[in-house]
């Protein structure tokens, strides 16, 4: 391993102290290392701003593990930042001096302005998407609401509202009654609503989670059939369900993971609060937050080139795909879905970025068998970090491109959520088209097609005489419009 590609970023949080540890590959960042502990630091806070000394001991035999990794890091790779629990402690400095001399490395107290604008940068360097966005991060003792568009963050604040401190004030002994979410609620609306004037006028385009919260409430909503957005009547709806369970520690939502079940009461009167008072209607959960703010802070080269692309480019980098072929798929994929468009309704939830992106990398499976290349191409996929894709999007991508050949896996279809089934049938249909038309690999033989579709009917239309020309490809797309059959999807060769 080469040191000096290697990087480490270290956030010691109100709730969790995290170290993540990078290198650069083929372009792209490639996680290596996570350690993750539960501090509670925030817990440890009394009345006075007193940072107790169990406190101050969890945080530092935390540390204790973090600095044996950190050996292996060049110093000036490494970057270690405190949040709101540090800013607020008097006693700060007693941590301080024997956290950096267990590290060996300063640590940087930040405020709550700079951890919001790198917060917005972490979501968005992670982003595919340039569109207006807001951004919330909610952590153990402060929670922050930025706006901003492309990589720059507008309007952003830290207001002193987490999801350690809400436990411990609204949800005493764990219990689990709606009187104490709709006190944990009203007092987070209390704080939003002293800010909320700031952000009225920004018109952002999308909304976007980057906490733990999030992250429990998205794992929730999929297990349990619904798709990775979240609304306010959902966020209601597991509510009721976390308080049929009145303790904390009987609660047990399907979905919910048990090192998130802590502190998700008081995260979720938050979120509710923050929809309230912001009048959110949709959030997803971003690619990143603070850490990778602060890890492409070291690498700005990395930050010129649209995260998604610079995903599929490390992709065929690593597992030297043919890129001149691909491209040629891909754009036979454009051709025919630009076609079928209109009547497909391609233009939702960037179908077509997902089938070009897919059709990009659909022969990663070759680098281990030709045979069953699609399967192995999806098992890869699937297990892959795909920085620019959200969960939705690249299980839809592993559909696509489990499905460009061969038998349709109708498993890897269903999987999708509700509202995109129907979406990846379609792409697939697509892209199996397109590779059949491509198999030759070359430029010059690839036929002028025109498709139309009617429903689920697709209809192809080639140049005459071009099946009788090319027996080969024509044996290849009747024995498609075989498998389409099966499947209940008609294609008629014209």
């Amino acid at each position: 391993m080469d040191n000096n590609t290697s990087y480490a970023v270290v956030d010691l949080g109100s709730n969790s102290f995290h170290m993540m540890i990078a290198q650069v590959i083929a372009g792209s960042v490639q996680i290596i290392g996570r350690v993750k502990r539960k501090v509670r630091l925030a817990s440890g806070l009394d009345s006075n701003m007193m940072l107790s000394d169990e406190a101050m001991q969890r945080g530092w035999e935390c540390l204790n593990l973090f600095a044996e990794r950190l050996q292996d890091i060049p110093r000036q790779n490494i970057k270690i930042s405190g949040t709101a629990t540090l800013r607020l402690a008097t006693n700060v400095d007693t941590f301080l001096v024997n956290a950096e001399r267990i590290l060996g490395h300063s640590i940087e107290i930040i405020s709550g302005e700079v951890e919001a604008q790198t917060i917005y940068k972490g979501a968005a360097y992670t982003s595919s998407s340039d569109k207006k966005k807001l951004v919330v991060d909610i952590g153990g003792a402060s929670t922050e609401l930025i706006a901003g568009e492309g990589h720059e963050p507008k309007i952003f604040c830290s207001i002193n509202v987490g999801c350690v401190t809400y436990l411990e004030r609204y949800f005493p002994n764990g219990r689990l009654s709606k009187a104490n979410f709709s006190n944990a609620i009203a007092a987070a609306e209390i704080e939003i609503n002293k800010v909320r004037d700031k952000y009225n006028d920004f018109n952002w385009q999308e909304e976007v989670g980057a906490s733990g919260t999030v992250q429990a409430i998205q794992e929730i909503l999929m297990a349990q059939g619904f798709d990775e957005v979240i609304t306010l009547a959902r966020l209601e709806t597991i509510q009721a369900q976390a308080i049929e369970y009145e303790h904390l520690e009987k609660l047990a939502i399907k979905g919910l993971v048990q090192e998130r079940r802590h502190v998700f009461p008081s995260g979720l009167a938050i979120l509710i609060a923050i929809f309230k008072q912001l009048g959110l209607n949709g959030m997803t959960l971003a690619g990143g937050a603070l850490r990778e703010g602060q890890l492409y802070s070291m690498l700005p080269e990395l930050t010129k080139l649209n995260v998604r692309q610079r995903t599929i480019n490390s992709v065929i980098a690593r597992y030297h795909i043919d890129q001149a072929h691909a491209q040629r798929v891909a754009d036979v994929c454009i051709a025919i879905a630009k076609q079928t468009q209109p009547g497909w309704n391609l233009a939702q939830f960037e179908a077509i970025d997902m089938l070009r992106s897919a059709a990009l990398v659909h022969e990663i499976g070759l680098q281990v068998s030709y045979k069953d290349q699609q399967i192995h191409a999806s098992y890869l996929l699937a297990n892959s970090n795909l920085p620019g894709f959200t969960s939705a999007q690249k299980k839809l991508l592993t559909a696509i491109v489990r499905n460009h050949r061969d038998d349709i896996d109708t498993n890897a279809i269903s999987q999708q959520t509700s509202t995109s089934v129907l979406l990846a049938t379609r792409l697939i249909r697509i892209i199996r088209l397109a590779v059949i038309l491509s198999l030759r690999r070359s430029d010059e033989v690839l036929p002028e097609i025109k498709v139309s579709v009617e429903q689920e009917k697709l209809s192809i239309h080639l140049p005459e005489g071009w099946l009788d020309k090319n027996p080969l490809s024509a044996a290849e797309l009747q024995q498609e419009a075989s498998y389409q059959g099966v499947q209940g999807w008609q294609l008629i060769l014209v």
